[in-house]
């Protein structure tokens, strides 16, 4: 039995998982689930995923495991894409923490009101979450002014859970001109063999 994983093609969660499996050359199947119409999380999802959401995997062996960058670390766990000292680890953890309180939460979901959703919310709905992510890239460009990667000078799944969703800021209108240091990590990131675009 290989990974099973419910999917979403325009997820940029479900893509950080589709790239560490690429990654670490782990076969797995994708069954995909809408991200528009929810109607059958239920019937698919439960039991599986405690919120209903992709991705969601289920291993090898049958267990279940939601959340992306939980998923990240169970698989990124003995590889070089996690540290093995306990500083660096909770380093990628701070950051995949501000991922998913600061920086998902209004860049992905801007993108989702403007470049995926059938029925989008007001402009003035929309702007403030525009400021929160314009302040999340802002706390990124101030770190890798300074660093090549967000922990230990190399490429770990704190770069990939923050790529995921920074590399296609501007389907939700951010602007990343602003940001010189973030671009170049952008195509470092890029340039990492067996990074796949998000299409793939």
């Amino acid at each position: 039995m290989t990974v099973l994983l419910y999917d979403n093609p325009v997820s940029g969660n479900c893509y950080k998982v589709r790239l560490i499996l690429n990654l670490l050359g782990i076969e797995f199947e994708r069954r995909e689930l809408s991200v528009v119409d929810r109607s059958d999380r239920a019937e698919v999802l439960d039991g599986l995923s405690p919120s209903l959401t992709v991705p969601t995997v289920v291993l090898e062996d049958g267990r279940p495991l939601a959340e992306s960058n939980a998923i990240l670390w169970y698989f990124a766990d003995g590889t070089r894409y996690l540290p093995e000292d306990p500083y660096e680890q909770a380093q990628v953890l701070q950051w995949m923490f501000f991922e998913q309180y600061k920086h998902e939460p209004a860049i992905a979901v801007v993108r989702f009101w403007v470049a995926i959703s059938d029925n989008p919310p007001a402009t003035a709905d929309i702007e403030p979450r525009r400021t929160a992510g314009r302040a999340a890239l802002e706390a990124m460009e101030r770190h890798l002014g300074n660093h090549a990667y967000f922990v230990g000078e190399r490429f770990t799944i704190a770069d990939i859970a923050l790529y995921a969703y920074t590399h296609v800021a501007p389907e939700g209108g951010f602007d990343l001109a602003p940001y010189p240091a973030l671009r170049r990590w952008l195509k470092r990131v890029a340039a990492q063999p067996g990074i796949v675009p998000m299409a793939a």
